[in-house]
């Protein structure tokens, strides 16, 4: 988790992840055997095995976040803008943001509650109703600093809060983090690993699907941050948890894990002795639907590290669960795919 930190507050929303990926580069240059960028983004790093007969794995998270596009500079200086990913407009009221390219720190302002007449008090925000407030008093002081098509991100700092980690984007640096760490780590694996960090994938999974025009592997693994059903509001609801350790995919939208990458996966866990649990819900889908489909397909699993309140200005992750699937892709990495 030691670049957690970072990763989290650096800026890349979907087709704007040039930061994340260099600042992965930077680390990552001499700890492997081959590294390239090809041509949408995707980040690749490779490492030879240390076995005879080893298998060829990948691994997968994207870089990039959920955010917003700036679509016009109103004449009271507003800044009016739409969703890059998937967000919902009623969690964005009163929310720090900034426009990336200029550094400019902003509001999504609303109708303040004292304002509002009495039936608008139980209606949800749409796009229409939002607006970025980031202190212009014209349409002339915002064109000095933001211009139509500039990316949007959230604005909220990392935090550590003892056994919990506080923080923006977690989907998916917190999957991008355990590559890094496992990258670092001092030895070599066992099998031959391609190392993928992907672009695009909340937009529609395409970052992916290029890598795999490029790449042969015999499985592969997708290193996700998945959504939890223990948010206050949920408590009733059985589903992913924090504190229970890697959550393994069974099946999404689009896409059932094949039994044979599944057995893999838990074998691996219950002979490691680490905590897992499963992820019961299928709507959404992850970089495994792009994954498996392409060429004469791929067989892949996915594994995602818990956290609440994914696809909001910040996420609560259990650090026990980061470490919990580092062990466990430690072990896979190790352990023979057949």
């Amino acid at each position: 988790m030691r670049y957690l930190k970072e990763l989290s507050e650096i800026p890349g929303v979907s087709g704007d992840e040039m930061r994340v990926r260099e600042f992965i580069r930077e680390k990552i240059i001499g700890k492997v055997d081959e590294l390239f960028i090809d041509n949408l983004g995707n980040l690749i790093a490779f490492k030879k095995g240390k076995r005879k007969n080893r298998s060829k794995v990948m691994v997968l998270a994207h870089m990039d976040e959920v955010g917003f596009m700036v679509t016009r500079l109103n004449e009271d200086g507003t800044l009016s803008f739409l969703p890059v990913g998937g967000v919902k407009p009623e969690i964005l009221p009163g929310k720090r943001v900034k426009v990336v390219r200029e550094g400019v720190h902003g509001v999504i302002g609303f109708k303040a509650v004292h304002l509002q007449k009495e039936d608008e008090m139980n209606k949800l925000p749409r796009w229409d109703d939002l607006r970025i407030d980031a202190g212009f008093e014209s349409k002339d002081e915002a064109e000095k600093n933001v211009e139509i098509g500039d990316y949007v991100c959230f604005d909220y700092p990392f935090e550590d809060l003892g056994n919990m980690v506080l923080g923006k984007a977690f989907d998916d640096r917190g999957g991008c983090s355990l590559l890094l760490d496992l990258i670092l780590q001092d030895d070599n694996f066992e099998n031959d690993v391609h190392f993928v960090f992907t672009v695009q994938e909340e937009v529609g999974l395409r970052g992916s699907g290029v890598v795999m025009e490029s790449i042969d592997v015999d499985v592969a693994l997708v290193i996700e941050v998945t959504a939890t059903g223990d948010e206050p509001s949920m408590k009733d609801r059985k589903s992913t948890v924090v504190g229970e350790g890697p959550a393994i995919t069974t099946a999404h939208r689009g896409y059932v894990v094949p039994r044979k990458v599944l057995e893999w996966i838990i074998s691996t866990a219950e002979s490691g002795r680490i905590k897992y649990q499963f992820r019961r819900r299928t709507i959404g889908a992850t970089d495994a639907l792009s994954i498996a489909t392409r060429k004469s397909g791929t067989p892949c699993g996915v594994i995602s590290i818990p956290a609440r309140y994914i696809h909001g200005p910040s996420s609560l992750m259990s650090k026990d669960d980061y470490s919990e699937t580092f062990k466990l892709l430690l072990n896979l990495l190790n352990s023979e795919f057949s």
